[in-house]
């Protein structure tokens, strides 16, 4: 026994702790890994499973008891085999089509991680998920991802909550864009102690979604349960493209006494170790160049995909941008205005080499100006109602601004008024009024923006006494995503040719309504999340125009543009 007192969790992490010796040993079943640390750090994984059933730190277990910490949902069974390589000890767990490496190195309370898959686990999702102690991790930077603390019962499904007061959790609410998240963590009360998952370089280049997509990053299921911390590779989460396979990460799980680990971690020593996929730097190549046309209001994201790999960057406030090391191939490179894509090329990218390659904005909706609009056209509900909030909480949390219908009057109106969702249990319609004069009565054309669609819901259109043509039904993600806090799904831009006469002189308006073949209850019936919405008429600006929302964050997803008209 390598410690005999007994110790509280909360003086556990503050007491001095000796040095033990580096190596591993084999025992009861599991393989027991000592990394000698300057803080004391040892695991313990399972010769059979791969679960990893201890995680002891400084003197205390924050591995979760009941349950243990592993890929998945865990392996069941798996071939697992250990051996030292220098100053690294390396578990290799393998199944027919997925192998998991866990790796020591000498000194460091870390285990680094990469996932090697030829096939989608029959879950439909790929994780890491490390069960920790939440006696002793009692914090993260999300707590409306502490789904214990939903006492009040179940909002939806069984993974949003309620307490008394109206507050909801999920885990879901703890989602990060992939492209901002390097790292992510939990932590005791006082922060002495930091668990993270930490995804440096190209983690992500295996995961699916690009760099907006989002997925859950911790979970709290109660005081004296486990606290989460996960890294998603893919999920059926609003998923918007096919899964990768190959080779995921490499990641790691680092504990700390000096706060959040910084996200530049080095892992290119993975390459010295017989990792299946790794593909070392000496094999890669960079894209650079310059991204012009878009509004200095937005940072621009490059972003490049094929099959295999994905890789994002900021661009810098002059345009310049560099990719990251990228696996040689031929890629779709697309330019994103906030999280709506305005250029797309091919680019091809040799090992060693640099491919120098510019692009240009050349699809914003709004490079012609409009009469009027509502919003911006970038990706985003930003600035609409609720949409502040809907990241962190269910739509029905009683901090929600009440939902309802509508009535926005062009030029008097805060844009803060108009609805981020149109839900057809709940809202169903928003009404648009707005005045023209008699030089721009003749046909026009509407344009109404989408980011994310849940049971086939899509916008229909009256303009006064016109009933417009209804749209196909946007492609079917298959997945909650209002309700869990994401709007990122597929951008979608409806746009409706509005006859000649339609509109008059003097007073418009403009009913919107969700339509959809399917049904459901308030917030799980169809609905679709607003991008923007805009007029573009013959006769030039209206006479009173809204103020264009601006937003310097960014987010994905390829966009369509759905044209229906009154012969359609």
């Amino acid at each position: 026994m390598r410690y005999g007192i007994v110790i509280t969790a909360a003086s556990a992490a503050l007491l001095p702790v000796a040095r033990a010796a580096w190596g591993y040993t084999s025992s009861g079943g599991y393989y027991v890994v000592d990394t000698e640390a300057a803080n004391s750090f040892t695991f313990k994984v399972s010769q059979s499973s791969c679960d990893i059933r201890s995680l002891y730190y400084r003197g205390a277990e924050y591995q979760y008891s009941s349950q243990a910490s592993h890929i998945g949902s865990g392996l069941g069974s798996a071939t697992v085999s250990i051996q030292t390589i220098g100053d690294y000890i390396k578990i290799t767990c393998a199944t027919s089509t997925l192998s998991q490496y866990l790796v020591a190195h000498k000194g460091d309370a870390t285990i680094y991680m990469a996932t090697y898959t030829t096939a989608e686990p029959s879950v439909g999702e790929l994780r890491f998920i490390a069960r920790l102690n939440s006696a002793l991790l009692t914090t993260s930077a999300f707590p409306q991802s502490y789904s214990g603390q939903g006492s009040a019962g179940t909002v939806e499904g069984s993974d949003v909550f309620r307490d008394s007061s109206g507050h909801t959790y999920s885990k879901f609410y703890s989602s990060v864009k992939f492209i901002d998240d390097q790292v992510h963590w939990v932590a005791t009360s006082d922060a002495g102690v930091h668990v993270s998952m930490v995804m440096p370089g190209n983690a992500y280049e295996g995961s699916s979604g690009g760099p907006f997509f989002r997925d859950i990053n911790t979970d709290k299921t109660s005081s004296n349960g486990a606290h989460n911390l996960y890294f998603y590779m893919n999920s059926g989460h609003a998923q918007t493209e096919s899964w990768r396979q190959g080779l995921h990460g490499p990641y790691a799980l680092v504990f700390s006494r000096s706060g959040i680990p910084d996200k530049s971690l080095d892992l290119s020593f993975f390459g010295n170790l017989g990792i299946s996929g790794y593909v070392a730097n000496s094999g890669r190549g960079t894209v650079k160049g310059t991204a012009t046309g878009v509004s200095s209001s937005y940072k621009p994201v490059v972003h490049w995909y094929n099959s295999v790999a994905q890789y994002w960057a900021y661009a810098s406030s002059s345009g310049s941008f560099t990719s990251p090391l990228m696996k040689s191939g031929t890629y779709t490179m697309v330019l994103y205005k906030g999280e709506l894509s305005v250029a797309s090329k091919s680019v091809s990218v040799s090992a060693g080499g640099t491919t120098t390659s510019d692009i240009a904005s050349a699809n914003d909706p709004t490079k012609t100006a409009p009469t009027w609009i509502i919003g911006d056209f970038d990706g985003k509900p930003t600035g609409f109602l609720n949409a502040d909030l809907q990241e962190r909480m269910h739509p029905s949390d009683s901090r929600m601004r009440a939902w309802g219908t509508v009535t926005y009057t062009i030029g008097s109106s805060s844009t803060s008024s108009f609805p981020m969702a149109q839900i057809k249990a709940v809202n169903n319609p928003t009404t648009i009024k707005f005045t023209l004069s008699s030089s721009q009565t003749g046909a026009a054309t509407l344009r109404i923006g989408s980011t994310l669609a849940f049971a086939g819901g899509r916008p229909q259109v009256t303009v006064n006494s016109w009933a417009g043509p209804a749209p196909g039904a946007p492609v079917n993600l298959d997945s909650r995503g209002f309700t869990r806090g994401t709007y990122r799904g597929n951008n979608v831009i409806y746009e409706v040719s509005i006859p000649s006469g339609v509109l008059v002189s003097g007073t418009n308006n403009i009913y919107i309504n969700v339509i959809s073949g399917s049904s459901g209850d308030t917030f799980l019936s169809p609905n679709f999340i607003y991008d923007a919405v805009a007029l573009w008429t013959s006769g030039g600006s209206a006479v009173t125009t809204t103020t264009t929302r601006t937003s310097t964050t960014t987010t994905t997803s390829r966009t369509t543009t759905t044209t229906t008209s009154s012969g359609s």
